[in-house]
């Protein structure tokens, strides 16, 4: 479990085919601080399990599933990527509650730059359509955000100037696909009202 609040931005080191999938290196000072054999690490969001951890580089491998339902697919060597280690059971939980399962991927529709933050419009795929509210909590490339805006087809988010530069946020593109993960307490509340 993490909590979408970012530990640091990492870079890419190697990506190398796999067998369908994919074996992926990348630098984290921070994350890779403790890293060992086993470790989650999410990586845009995606909960990463660690195979190797030596100085400042962490390697992973990526499934099949991982790579089609997210946008992990696209990284090149040198992309910087989000990265937060699991969280531990004695930490605060600063965001809100992210599995690093992620749900689809989204478009950055639209930026609009302000004095103290940015608004960001994204795409928001059908079938994630009910799970997302104005005021309630989404992860988009791991980051623990809030909705401030939402129609049957987008949804908008607002960024603090800390969030800009302390993840790849500040860097997205009109045009750049995320990964996006709703709040899973509201998937488990439609299968409990959809089972009675």
């Amino acid at each position: 479990m993490f909590t979408g609040i970012i530990e640091e931005k990492g870079d890419v080191v190697a990506i190398e085919q796999a067998g369908g999938g994919a074996l992926l290196s990348v630098r984290g000072p921070i994350v890779t601080s403790d890293a060992k054999h086993g470790d989650s690490i999410a990586v845009n969001g995606v909960c990463l399990t660690v195979v190797e951890a030596k100085d400042d580089v962490f390697t992973v491998d990526v499934i099949r599933e991982s790579l089609d339902r997210s946008s992990l697919g696209g990284l090149t060597e040198g992309s910087a990527v989000n990265l937060e280690r699991a969280v531990r059971a004695d930490q605060r939980l600063g965001g809100h509650i992210v599995q690093g399962h992620v749900d689809g991927t989204a478009v950055l529709l639209s930026r609009d730059p302000g004095e103290s933050w940015d608004d960001l419009r994204f795409s928001l795929p059908e079938a994630l359509s009910p799970y997302v509210a104005e005021k309630g909590s989404i992860a988009i490339d791991g980051i623990s955000l809030t909705v401030t805006t939402v129609d049957d087809e987008s949804f908008g988010v607002s960024l603090i100037p800390t969030t800009l530069k302390l993840t790849t946020m500040g860097e997205r593109q009109v045009g750049d696909e995320v990964n996006i993960e709703v709040d899973v307490i509201a998937k488990y509340v439609e299968r409990l009202v959809v089972r009675q």
